[in-house]
């Protein structure tokens, strides 16, 4: 068997790390599994146990390997974590995409994927230059919702326009010249809603591409962080789940 490496954008493989990512790359795709690595400290906790039955269930090799993990996590308490292969999923065309232009902040983008599940997309275009949505520190941000996601990735934003052009599209930039609430009121399905840099936000030419909107708030702030942005444009563009999460905060008063 090869030695893994520290990870490199590169390699074919990554890695998982931590108990719950690990689970949910076990449970969502054990087909890109390759191995399973514990720590001897947690053999007998019963995350690591189930990932071991899942690992021997999949014919998985696992092993235990205290360097590699301190080495991957950066951590002294990483109980296990699994080695996957790269494997990208095409977008679905029939559902709606969250676009993300240029994220370089790794936390944000692993904080995205979750929100984004969490709404119910799971279809993620990422536009190149951007932070490696295979890098472990995502996969660990993300809590393992990747492996729930279709994710692909994008040399330029025209790349992806050309393959979806029927995507009612929906650039969240400050100078928005219609707010979130009317356009997701009636917004059409599928859509695309495409967020920009940390620090940048979207590019000038942004204006021309399909329904501008912008997030009302106070003039106290200049701008929201970006996970929080995406998080609430997604919120609104799902009137069906904001529903239903109201129906279950008002149950719970």
């Amino acid at each position: 068997m090869p030695s893994l490496e520290a990870y490199r954008h590169d390699l074919n493989y990554s890695y998982a790390p931590g108990l719950f990512p690990s689970l949910e790359a076990m449970n969502k795709r054990p087909e890109i599994a390759r191995r399973l690595l514990i720590s001897s400290k947690g053999q007998e906790s019963e995350g690591v146990k189930k990932l071991t039955a899942l690992a021997e269930a999949s014919r998985i090799r696992v092993e235990i390997a205290d360097k590699a993990l301190s080495r991957i996590s950066g951590k002294e308490n990483c109980f296990a974590a699994v080695v996957f292969e790269k494997r990208p999923q095409p977008l679905d065309a029939a559902g709606d995409h969250i676009v993300l232009h240029h994220i370089s902040d790794q936390g944000n983008l692993g904080t995205i994927l979750r929100t984004a599940l969490g709404f119910g997309y799971h279809d993620i275009a990422i536009i190149r230059p951007a932070a490696d949505v295979y890098e472990p520190k995502v996969v660990r941000a993300s809590m393992g919702a990747i492996f729930s996601l279709r994710v692909t990735e994008y040399d330029d934003f025209s790349a992806y326009r050309q393959e979806f052009p029927n995507h009612a599209a929906y650039p969240f930039m400050l100078d928005g010249s219609v707010q979130m609430d009317d356009a997701a009121a009636n917004a059409p399905h599928p859509c695309a809603l495409i967020f920009g840099n940390e620090g940048a936000g979207l590019p000038p030419e942004f204006q021309r591409v399909g329904q501008p909107v912008r997030i009302p708030s106070s003039d106290e702030v200049d701008s929201l962080n970006l996970a929080i942005a995406a998080a609430i444009g997604m919120y609104s563009f799902r009137p069906l789940i904001s529903e239903s999460f109201h129906k279950m905060a008002k149950s719970q008063l």
